[in-house]
């Protein structure tokens, strides 16, 4: 029979054979999860339904009851509603994925696996970042598909558009799948993180300016907008993907900062919250008996 120090043992093996120390147990616990996203199709098709389901159905009907558009200024502005939301619908598509994608962690806690992780002879931060790292690049490619609907909104995208929509993108779902992974670390049942998730992320994704543009609120909506990180990740994502085609969005973008530093000032905060909030899983899971 396998005693779980032979099992952890077995776990830690390949990580010293991938490069040994801390940057191959990261590699180990990131490669399990991407391995486990690719083999699950069904997960990637199903997850992919959302999104497709606000484009299609919650964009046209609302653009049809408005009128073909979103208001006076944005038909003045040559921009439809369509093309206004679908890099929010990518972006949803990545906060979802992000933030789900830590419910391995609680998965992992209730069936043993995160235990025979704990006990392994490997630094326990490394599961931390590995599970981020992780779920970022699922959420990554999950929100990267979506950019295959691009032609038929009226978007077109050329190499270094495409380029600068990796990064942004990937930026997003860090920030979001560390928030994921350090919310997931301090709970012991899959319905609690499920409720945890339900509750922070709907008002997050509402917040985030991806249906709506984040100009001419009432004040007490403009705080709550500007405290969601989420915003910082999706306006950068607006700017180069409808800026790319031609179509001004400058007038719905937030306006906190400079237009030619708006992008990576967006991302830098955008990052610096996923950092903080890996440094509490880090600190969680360190500290975990």
């Amino acid at each position: 029979m396998t005693t779980a120090a032979q099992r952890s043992s077995a776990i830690a093996s390949p990580a010293r054979r991938s490069g040994g120390g801390l940057l191959g147990a990261i590699y180990i616990v990131w490669w399990r999860d991407v391995l486990r996203y690719w083999r699950d199709r069904a997960r990637v098709g199903a997850s992919l339904a959302q999104p497709l389901l606000y484009l299609v159905i919650f964009g046209t009907g609302l653009a049809s009851s408005l009128g073909g558009g979103f208001g006076a200024s944005a038909g003045a502005a040559g921009i439809s509603y369509i093309q206004f939301i679908y890099p929010g619908v990518i972006s949803m598509s990545v906060l979802f994925t992000a933030i789900f994608g830590a419910m391995s962690i609680v998965w992992d806690r209730e069936f043993g696996f995160m235990r025979e992780l704990l006990v392994a002879p490997i630094d326990r931060s490394a599961i931390a970042i590995g599970k981020t790292l992780g779920g970022a690049t699922q959420a990554m490619i999950q929100g990267l598909i979506l950019l295959v609907l691009a032609p038929f909104v009226g978007v077109y995208l050329d190499p270094l558009v495409l380029l600068e929509l990796v990064v942004l993108v990937f930026v997003l779902a860090f920030g979001l799948s560390a928030l994921g992974v350090a919310l997931a670390s301090g709970m012991r049942s899959m319905q609690g993180f499920q409720m945890v998730m339900n509750f922070l992320m709907m008002p997050m994704f509402f917040l985030s300016g991806a249906l709506f543009p984040l100009v001419g609120l009432p004040g007490w909506m403009t705080v709550l907008t500007r405290l969601d990180p989420a915003s910082y990740g999706i306006d950068p994502i607006r700017r180069v993907l409808l800026g790319s085609s031609g179509i001004p969005v400058d007038r719905f973008a937030l306006t906190l900062f400079d237009r030619t530093l708006a992008i990576p000032v967006e991302a830098t905060i955008v990052i610096a919250f996923g950092l903080v909030m890996l440094a509490i899983a880090v600190r969680s899971f360190q500290r975990r008996d």
